[in-house]
């Protein structure tokens, strides 16, 4: 029993991190104007630097979240090492990009400075948990590499969260503004919570081991 329930979360956590990194693909075979975009000003939307910005954060971001959830498979780990190193660089590279592109269009979100510090700040963690992941591993500290993984694909996994709770924060409040407002937060900070409770089961286990 516990093994199918093991497998059916993972399958889960694979199939939303599949489908919404391939999300992107969206503003290039559809009018745009649609989801977040609607929110914006015309003149946000004809401002090359933010457009430049917005496609580097949603495509690399994208790329980060389709291939981030297959580092936590140890049978990768075990038996294709060469290949999760493979990943690991490119999810990093990826990171980089769409952490910083992020930053930029931040400064620019929708609903005011609570949301440009709630979307900031959840860039800049994602940023810092991938840098200090690679610098973890370079070191020789595995354990410390890991947790420090989980802690960045929880960010990085926020791309899931939040368009799972905002239609029901706008079912909820009767209003995008209002439920954008929370879920700047709300997509990303129980994520690290989460994240926490499971590096601590780890460690448990790790502890309770024979030695």
């Amino acid at each position: 029993m516990n093994k199918i329930l093991n497998t059916s979360k993972w399958l889960l956590f694979g199939s939303l991190s599949i489908m919404i990194g391939l999300y992107p693909i969206l503003y290039f075979i559809i009018d745009r104007h649609f989801g977040l975009l609607s929110s914006k000003s015309q003149d946000i939307l004809n401002n090359v630097t933010w457009n430049y910005a917005f496609y580097g954060h949603i495509i690399l971001g994208g790329v980060a979240l389709l291939i981030g959830w297959t580092q936590f498979s140890s049978r990768l780990r075990r038996k294709h090492i060469k290949v999760h190193r493979t990943i690991g660089k490119l999810y990093l590279l990826s990171v980089l990009i769409s952490g910083l592109c992020g930053i930029y269009i931040a400064q620019y979100a929708t609903g005011g400075i609570t949301n440009v510090i709630g979307f900031t700040l959840s860039a800049l963690v994602w940023l810092s948990t991938s840098i200090l992941a690679f610098k973890a591993i370079r070191a020789g500290k595995i354990q410390l590499h890991k947790e420090f993984m989980i802690y960045s694909y929880s960010v990085c996994f926020s791309a899931v969260t939040l368009r799972i709770w905002l239609p029901l924060l706008i079912f909820l409040t009767g209003d995008f503004i209002s439920a954008y407002l929370i879920v700047g937060w709300l997509s990303w900070v129980p994520n690290l919570i989460v994240a926490y409770f499971i590096i601590l089961r780890e460690r448990n286990k790790l502890q309770t081991q024979p030695i």
